[in-house]
């Protein structure tokens, strides 16, 4: 059956997500390449790349969780309005 117009597909929302969590790692890298200088810390390429997916996973997990969170209050606010 074909989306709604209204409605993203599934296809469409994982290239949302991934490019969402690529963007999101070359934009934790980028900064940490910049920032730890200014803190005194020296890190090696390869330190910062390990570094910025540990933040990534850590990110996509709050999304997760977050996201879940949100559809259930959603849900639920529909059963509460459907009872009423």
């Amino acid at each position: 059956m074909p989306a709604s117009p209204l409605k993203q597909s599934r296809r469409m929302s994982l290239v949302e997500a991934l490019v969402n969590i690529a963007v999101g790692y070359s934009v934790a890298v980028a900064m940490q390449m910049l920032a730890f200088p200014l803190f005194g810390l020296d890190a090696s390429l390869e330190e910062n790349l390990a570094l910025g997916g540990l933040f990534t996973i850590a990110s996509v997990c709050r999304s997760y969780l977050l996201r879940r969170i949100f559809e259930a209050l959603r849900v639920r606010r529909l059963i509460v309005v459907g009872r009423s």
